[in-house]
């Protein structure tokens, strides 16, 4: 389609600008043949009026009017002669071929106009100045030319009507022609250039259609074929296009172009490659030091956790150490004296809760500890709040944090590693605790959305806030608002990456003075592509 209408405009444009020209040119030339004709009948006419002077000289010496006016007469008589005349030089008509002797004519007529356009009249005007071109009341071109009849020597000298010598003109001989011959000539004349000019602009379309196909549709229809291959990629495909050595240039030019981008492709494939596998390694890197960075936040928790758990279970080991003692006090050597047997089984119930609440405290401590597989099951989310918190219980005692739990009783279950999950809430916690030097209210909540396939977690304190310049940053791995003593910046960072793992996201809200909410959602559909970090 484009190379057709690249044709079709080439040879109109062409031909358009041609026709204009030659056109021109015809139009300049008919006119200037008509003014030639029209010079050669006005030469013509003005032979022949010299012929009828030439002709009346005698009659009019001898003053034979008749004579002379039978000799006019029958000059008009010839064909293409319209009329004859005589002025007298009063503007008078004294003979006339048609029906008009007597009348006067006005000095600014066409007749006289050319004479009397001054003061002074002219008394010698040549052939062109004395023509004149104007339509009849037919319709029809008339050529009238005018004769100045000068005073000869003969005529002031004759005795039947002598004129003064100081007369220069005694009258004016009119004649008019008939320019039908010389319209129908030029009205052949255009008709012929017409056709020539339909002819000209036939021959040079059909030239340029022959030209325009061979020396720049076929050469250009090569180079969109071959740039059409390099635009899907067939960088194997050489473009060749034949024609003009501008087109075998351009050509050439194409392919040059085309061998580049070839060496370029394969020189960004191997780039690829290259780049595809540094990205493998990098991620086994990542994900090795993601792990690490995991035991490592657990290990720090660990150390965190140690003492209060030895302080959890010092109390339990302490009560059952009073009890067993008071026991022993009650046994003697002859058994358990009836009227204690209710008092020494009160205090064996005791030493059985407290050793169950010290069994309890290891086995959450040996739970989060562990090194298990990463698994994932359908949790409680609230049950690994309430355990999480009875862990750090202590510790937020220690720091003068007071949790309150606003938990969703229509929360569903949430499909997570349970002790991942517990690692997060767990960093949370404390960091929230020792957000607030003084103390103040830690608080955890959960919320599940009716039609929603998420749930959401959040852990708010009353510290001092986060900076705002330091919010896009705070899990970034080593970074920490803390002092040395109470971090490394590895927990969120941590936190982050087990959240992640599990298709969530996390969100940090701060206000400089009025404390920090972390938000983490869970998707209640497990991510089939994400991997949970290793513990």
């Amino acid at each position: 389609m484009l190379r057709q209408r690249l044709v079709v405009q080439l040879t109109v444009s062409i031909t358009v600008l041609i026709a204009l020209i030659e056109g021109g040119a015809a139009v300049v030339n008919v006119r200037t043949q008509e003014r030639q004709l029209v010079d050669h009948m006005a030469v013509g006419a003005d032979q022949l009026a010299r012929g009828i002077v030439s002709a009346t000289w005698h009659a009019m010496l001898s003053d034979d009017r008749k004579g002379a006016y039978e000799v006019m007469q029958t000059v008009a008589a010839k064909r293409g002669v319209d009329w004859i005349r005589i002025f007298n030089k009063e503007g008078r008509i004294v003979y006339s071929t048609r029906a008009e002797t007597g009348r006067m004519v006005d000095k600014n007529a066409e007749a006289c106009f050319v004479c009397h356009e001054r003061e002074q009249p002219l008394v010698r005007v040549d052939v062109p100045s004395r023509s004149r071109t104007f339509r009849d009341s037919s319709g029809g071109r008339t050529l009238g030319l005018i004769t100045p009849i000068y005073n000869e020597e003969a005529c002031s000298r004759s005795e039947c009507h002598a004129h003064p010598m100081g007369t220069a003109v005694l009258g004016i001989l009119d004649i008019g022609l008939d320019l039908a011959p010389v319209d129908a000539e030029i009205a052949a004349l255009k008709t012929r250039t017409l056709w020539v000019l339909l002819a000209e602009g036939a021959l040079i379309a059909m030239f340029l259609v022959l030209f325009i196909r061979r020396f720049v549709q076929r050469p250009i229809a090569q180079l969109i074929e071959g740039t059409r291959a390099v635009s899907a990629m067939q960088l194997d495909r050489p473009i060749v296009a034949s024609g003009s050595r501008e087109m075998l240039e351009l050509a050439i030019s194409f392919d040059t172009m085309r061998e580049r981008l070839k060496h370029a492709v394969a020189e960004i494939n191997e780039s690829r490659q290259q780049l595809e596998t540094r990205v493998t390694e990098r991620t086994a890197q990542l994900e090795a030091a993601q792990a690490k960075l995991v035991r490592t936040d657990r290990l720090a928790s660990l150390g965190q956790l140690a003492a209060s758990v030895a302080h959890e279970i010092n109390n339990p080991l302490s009560g059952v150490l009073n009890l067993s003692k008071l026991m022993q006090r009650i046994v003697t050597d002859d058994g358990i004296p009836p009227a204690r047997i209710a008092e020494f089984r009160g205090y064996l119930a005791d030493v059985s809760g407290e050793t169950a609440r010290a069994g309890r405290i290891v086995s959450d401590l040996l739970a989060f500890s562990r090194r298990s597989r990463p698994r994932r099951a359908d949790e409680d989310l609230n049950e690994i709040v309430v355990k999480t918190v009875l862990l750090v219980d202590h510790k937020l005692r220690l720091l003068n944090a007071r949790v309150v739990t606003e938990l969703s009783s229509r929360l569903p279950r949430v499909p997570c590693d349970p002790s991942q999950v517990q690692q997060v809430i767990l960093n949370l916690v404390i960091n929230a605790a020792e957000a607030m030097p003084d103390g103040g209210r830690v608080t955890i909540t959960t919320r599940g959305f009716p039609g929603e396939n998420h749930v959401v977690l959040s852990v708010s304190d009353q510290g001092a806030g986060i900076p705002p310049e330091a919010l896009a940053r705070v899990f970034d791995p080593f970074f920490t608002t803390k002092d040395e003593a109470h971090g490394v910046g590895l927990g969120l960072a941590v936190v982050y990456g087990i959240v992640h793992a599990h298709g969530g996201d996390i969100e940090v809200e701060s206000t400089p003075g009025h404390g920090t909410m972390f938000r983490v959602t869970l998707p209640l559909t497990p991510p089939t592509t994400t991997e949970e970090p290793p513990k």
